[in-house]
């Protein structure tokens, strides 16, 4: 691997920073730490995907997270991790414990609602990945963000073509959260961790919406009337797969839309704000720079 030129004081030593995998969350946070000129290094199985991260300066190492001796070449000079993956516990503590070899100072966990005895696959997941972080005895700092934003992004086809999407939301209220928000709260704590060791914070947006009122805003936004539609938990598990998510995937996820219609995601705060200093992007400002996607 090519050393990174910029120095990044951390702690007066020079140090690096790993993404574990380039998802939505994880290719943004490299592409700010890239843009601020701070060494950053970001481990995908597929180097093809990050050419454009390359480009903007980013190190790119080669691995998988179900094989440890490449985490742990990843893992060669680093200082903070940002975990962030699909959160399947045997990956995720890999890198934990690669960490933990490489006397690596801190890990900022994206994470979500987690619950020992959730009905959903993922956050059960998401509980023992906590667990194991806490117990290692690594700095650590877990973000457990709301919904995202972007997972509109699944809808644009049908909004696009039909100007219309369904989910079985219901009329219930979720504070989502802008991925690239949530990224930028990762990169901030994993460059300066010491005043966020061991806290969780909830990142999540300005305001709670339902499905209906997201409508009304790709309504405005787009200059078109968009409507939305109630799904039962089948349709909307049918929906997932037929866009081409894994049937198990599409089960968790389905459970986590239907469980919105219940308010388990109706929560907002101020955490973006108070860690970034500038307020968490509205849905507007979302569905106005993704227009193109929608339209």
């Amino acid at each position: 691997m090519n050393e990174m030129r910029s120095p990044f004081q951390l702690g007066g030593d020079s140090t690096m920073i790993l993404i574990t995998t380039a998802g939505k969350a994880g290719a943004e946070a490299a592409r700010l730490l890239a843009q601020r000129g701070e060494p950053v290094r970001i481990l995908v199985r597929d180097p093809e995907k990050a050419t454009t991260l390359a480009q903007a300066g980013a190190e790119v190492a080669v691995g998988d997270l179900e094989v440890p001796s490449t985490i742990d070449a990843a893992m060669q000079g680093i200082a903070a991790v940002v975990l962030v993956s699909l959160a399947i516990p045997t990956q995720e503590l890999n890198v934990v414990n690669s960490a933990v070899g490489a006397g690596v100072d801190h890990v900022v966990k994206i994470t979500s609602k987690a619950s020992a005895d959730s009905p959903i696959a993922r956050r059960r997941g998401q509980t023992e990945i906590e667990n194991g972080l806490v117990a290692s005895g690594l700095g650590y700092t877990l973000l457990r963000n709301n919904a995202y934003m972007q997972n509109f992004l699944m809808l644009a086809p049908a909004i696009a073509k039909t100007s219309s999407f369904g989910s079985s939301t219901g009329d219930g209220r979720i504070g989502m959260v802008d991925t690239r928000d949530v990224a930028a709260v990762a990169v901030e704590i994993a460059a300066s961790p010491a005043s966020h060791r061991g806290k969780t914070y909830w990142p999540s947006g300005p305001e709670s919406l339902s499905y209906a009122d997201a409508a009304r805003m790709f309504s405005k936004v787009l200059g078109r009337p968009i409507t939305f539609h109630p799904l039962t938990f089948e349709e909307q598990k049918r929906a997932m797969v037929d866009v081409g998510v894994p049937d198990h995937i599409a089960e968790m996820n389905a459970q986590a839309v239907t469980l919105f219609a219940q308010g388990d995601s109706d929560w907002i705060n101020d955490d973006v704000l108070s860690i970034l200093g500038r307020p968490a992007h509205t849905f507007e400002q979302f569905v106005t720079d993704f227009a193109p996607e929608f339209s």
